[in-house]
């Protein structure tokens, strides 16, 4: 087997653990609970995921890299929400969101591989620019813009005096 192909299998089955546990993780959001365990390892699946992304051979910047890179900066942001800000103030809703985009950047792709590899659907779509695959990202993209907003609102990291030591230790840390 080459290298590509090992590449490739071991990044799509990555990409499909990331997917599972990240539906958990967006889950965990919802509950008033402080950060569960499914996010964590969401978090670095995801990660990884997005890197290995960039061991495949490199044909020019594609709508992969920049997702990648989106990805990636996504996932920065939701570590600097929860490791350096400890989810105080607007950083509590940035890590949701952050976690619910990062989510949905994998169901994006994963509809586009789906539209690539599926013989019925991508005769429904063989270029992606027809209408069953706009509809079906748009209504992915409608789904993760509520789930986002959603989690944003419900997700309570601590309680509020909580939060006046979880500042504290995060000032400690810088």
């Amino acid at each position: 087997m080459s290298y590509l192909v090992l590449t490739t299998i071991f990044h799509t089955a990555l990409s499909i653990v990331a997917l599972l546990i990240g539906i958990v993780a967006v889950g965990e959001l919802f509950r008033a609970e402080s950060r569960g365990r499914a996010q964590s390892v969401f978090i670095a699946l995801a990660a990884v995921t997005s890197a290995t992304g960039f061991v495949f051979p490199f044909h020019g910047v594609t709508p992969a890299i920049i997702i990648g890179v989106v990805a990636l900066a996504i996932l920065a942001m939701v570590q600097l929400a929860c490791r350096r800000f400890a989810l105080i103030g607007a950083w509590r809703w940035l890590y949701a969101a952050g976690l619910v985009a990062s989510l949905y950047l994998l169901v994006f792709v994963t509809i586009v591989q789906a539209f690539l590899k599926i013989p019925v659907l991508h005769a429904l779509a063989p270029t992606q620019s027809e209408a069953p695959f706009a509809a079906v990202q748009l209504l992915a993209l409608g789904l993760f813009v509520f789930l986002g907003i959603a989690a944003s609102l419900r997700f309570r990291p601590a309680s509020e005096e909580g939060h006046v030591d979880a500042l504290h230790t995060a000032k400690r840390r810088a």
